[in-house]
């Protein structure tokens, strides 16, 4: 397996087995985010293929700062929220301290998913920047240029709009 400096010294070479080999390597975790934030499969794929184009054409100047993956990431979020051109409701209520009670019930990875799907686009993108990809709402504030509250508001909604529509009856 080739490491990842080797594969990205190749790919600034131009060599199209390096790219190949790349693009395979990441392809389906940067599809399914696209797809969770766009909620669309041709959407997605056009997520897909530009950020993939912008990764090849500024390799040279990722810095290493963080993995690979984690530089193709983000040019695939901002990709994808350009995309849907996403509302996001500034600071509808503060709800920095609340939380959410999500029961005890036992919830089905489809229907959760579904539920994901089905949520407005700016609920949508900012729960699964929080809670499936694990950024704070500091750097969900600057990759999305909204507040850390309305990032927090946002997520809050989110989640209460998720338990209403995942709670029996």
């Amino acid at each position: 397996m080739t490491s990842e400096s080797e594969l990205i010294a190749d790919c600034l070479l131009h060599d199209r087995t390096a790219q190949r080999l790349l693009y395979d390597r990441y392809k389906r975790s940067m599809y399914t985010l696209a797809y969770r934030i766009t909620a669309d499969f041709d959407d997605a794929n056009d997520v897909l293929q530009d950020s993939f184009l912008e990764v090849f054409r500024h390799l040279d100047q990722f810095r290493g700062d963080a993995t690979l993956g984690a530089w193709i990431r983000k040019i695939v979020i901002r990709k994808s929220t350009k995309k849907k051109r996403l509302v996001i409701w500034e600071n509808i209520e503060d709800h920095q301290q609340e939380s959410i009670n999500w029961g005890e019930s036992e919830i089905n990875a489809a229907h959760l998913e579904t539920a994901i799907l089905s949520l407005p686009d700016g609920f949508r993108t900012i729960f699964v920047l929080a809670e499936v990809e694990g950024y704070t709402h500091k750097e969900i504030a600057v990759m999305m240029n909204i507040t850390e509250g309305t990032s927090k508001s946002q997520l809050f909604h989110a989640k209460r709009k998720l338990r209403s529509m995942l709670t029996p009856g």
